[in-house]
């Protein structure tokens, strides 16, 4: 096994470090936040900070890497006061990866990708069209962080889509039924192929 210590951390080249740190923590989450802005322009943005805050009321936060330099999903968010976050899915990581690019203010990333757009419900921002799971949320608070100046963003779910042949009767959802995907570090996507599940454990 290799040992790694902090002084090796900081010691070590950039990228190197980068990819040690972003995969220690194991499978994330990964998820494309849908936003508009108050003039139409659409984005969407691969995520893989997306954690579940509590369940009444249901609050879900995800994290974005500080404002320093245009952020056009955290800007919207904070301009209508909503957005959503939608289940990368087998069929669709590589489109979802490419939404990590540097394009210009203005420019849509369902422009320059195969994800559509797909509005439900009279709800201002757009979801990804064909995600087996498709949240609707609305920002509720924020927290900086001040030892990295990254910003954890707290929002209320208030639309819940889902593909019926992934709900199960007692409300779970089966995600890999979806071909849901995981983001290993920050650039490896990982389709789980099983679910195990087990009862409410107590004392022996």
């Amino acid at each position: 096994m290799v040992a790694i210590t902090r002084t090796d951390i900081d010691n070590m080249d950039k990228l190197y470090r980068i990819n040690l740190i972003n995969s220690c923590s194991g499978y994330k989450s990964a998820n494309l936040i849908g936003t508009q802005s108050n003039e139409g322009n659409t984005n969407v943005a691969v995520f893989s900070s997306v954690v579940h805050l509590g369940s009444n009321p249901p609050l879900l936060g995800f994290i974005t890497r500080p404002a320093v330099v245009p952020r056009d999903t955290y800007e919207n968010i904070k301009e209508t006061g909503f957005y959503t976050i939608n289940h990368i899915h087998q069929e669709i990581t590589e489109d979802a990866h490419h939404t990590s690019a540097k394009y210009p203010k203005g420019v849509s990333e369902f422009d320059q990708t195969a994800l559509k757009t797909n509005y439900k419900d009279n709800f201002s921002a757009p979801f990804v069209n064909n995600c087996h799971v498709q949240i609707g949320m609305r920002y509720v608070e924020e927290y900086n962080l001040q030892i990295n100046e990254t910003i954890l963003v707290i929002g209320e779910i208030e639309k819940l889509y889902i593909n019926d042949k992934i709900l199960e009767t007692d409300g779970f959802i089966n995600l890999a039924k979806a071909k849901t995907a995981t983001i290993n570090g920050l650039d490896a996507y990982t389709i789980p192929e099983q679910s195990v599940r087990y009862p409410y454990q107590r004392p022996k």
